[in-house]
């Protein structure tokens, strides 16, 4: 092996992958399908049927012990205490300075156990972070090599699940079965989240290659009928900007706070003390000065991510994510940009290779969102 070269890591699909003659990528250190057929073709059956993405690369914590909520409460930015078994949060970890460490799902099974679901990304990262601020009287185990994840995401996905499992799903969105689902000798943790804007279901579960094939290809043998199609990352990611999710390196960031970004929703300032609370205090008495906003524009250009937003001439702010909309058939896209520019309707520019193109301001998301 070459000195200082590091090998991807493979998720225990990575066969099923390569027979599929997907399309595999270094993300986050792991080699992961991108696309199989096309990303506008996965992206347009999850929308009208259903897709299954390998999301195995994710990171699950524990944190289990007499003081689990306290620890959770402490770290996160929403109320952990008003979760109930079977209950998941969406939230945020943050730095002192208010800056994003981590979006990420809090699952409660109880009030002495949680699960953590974090970016690919920042597992290490995260985990440093979450053990050196535990002050309580409870145990943080990374468990993130041990876990497979299967996201089975669309409008047919209820059915998918209901077919193979032989049980009546009556999951509420943002919910979880915390009695563990029995598939041939594999213990499946069954959740209602998403990333995509869709009805989907989360499969969670420790197990050797042999089985991750097994539900694989139980899955599709149902799912045949639904016409189910393997899906990757690069629909995903179209899939959740169409909703306007937000994504850990573009809309969030180490250099961004929730307020920011849009997510005070899940910012819970009066529930007592947290990680940032008070620079997210002073952040709120002093003003915004930017904000995160949807564009969208009739002219045929890519505002990808860091595409300059401009208007009368000047420069006011930055592109985080964009393409253009398989759904719509025009551009989108989620960009930062100084309040003055952020009213719906008001006119900016996309600047890409020195040529503007007119953008405006829109409501978000950029599709109605189906998932609830």
């Amino acid at each position: 092996m070459i000195k200082g070269f590091k090998a991807m890591k493979l998720t225990r699909f990575n066969k099923i992958h390569k027979e599929l003659n997907a399309k595999l990528v270094d993300f986050a250190g792991y080699e992961m399908p991108v696309q199989y057929s096309s990303i506008i073709a996965e992206h347009k059956a999850v929308r009208s049927s259903a897709g299954v993405f390998d999301v195995s690369h994710m990171g699950e914590f524990f944190v289990e012990g007499p003081e689990a909520e306290k620890l959770v409460n402490y770290i996160t930015t929403n109320d952990v205490t008003k979760l109930f078994d079977g209950k998941v949060q969406y939230s945020t970890m943050l730095y002192e300075n208010g800056g994003i460490v981590d979006d990420l799902l809090v699952y409660r099974f109880n009030q002495n156990k949680f699960m953590l679901v974090v970016n690919a990304s920042n597992i290490e990262k995260d985990f440093n972070w979450v053990t050196s601020n535990n002050k309580f009287d409870c145990t943080v185990v990374n468990k993130s090599d041990d876990y497979n994840l299967l996201a089975v995401q669309g409008p047919k996905s209820k059915e998918i699940m209901q077919e193979l499992f032989k049980i009546n799903i009556d999951l509420e969105y943002y919910t979880f079965y915390t009695n563990l689902v029995n598939y041939k000798g594999i213990e499946i943790l069954i959740s209602r989240t998403g990333y995509t804007g869709e009805h989907g279901y989360e499969l969670y579960f420790t197990g050797d290659e042999n089985q991750c094939t097994t539900l694989w290809k139980d899955i599709f043998e149902i799912g045949e009928k639904y016409n189910l199609v393997p899906a990757g990352l690069g629909s995903r990611d179209s899939l959740r900007l169409e909703v306007a999710y937000c994504l850990y390196g573009n809309e969030i960031t180490q250099d961004t706070n929730p307020l920011e970004a849009g997510l005070g929703w899940i910012t819970k300032i009066n529930k007592g003390d947290f990680i940032g609370r008070e620079a997210l205090l002073k952040f709120k008495e002093k003003g915004y000065t930017r904000k995160l906003v949807g564009l969208v524009s009739d002219e045929k250009c890519f505002p990808r991510h860091g595409v300059e937003v401009t208007a009368n001439g000047d420069f006011i702010g930055v592109v985080t994510s964009g393409t253009v909309s398989p759904m719509l058939n025009y551009p989108i896209a989620l960009a930062y940009v100084k309040v003055d520019f952020a009213d719906e309707g008001t006119v900016v520019n996309f600047k890409i290779r020195d040529k503007e193109f007119p953008a405006r301001v829109v409501k978000i998301p950029f599709i109605k969102n189906n998932a609830f």
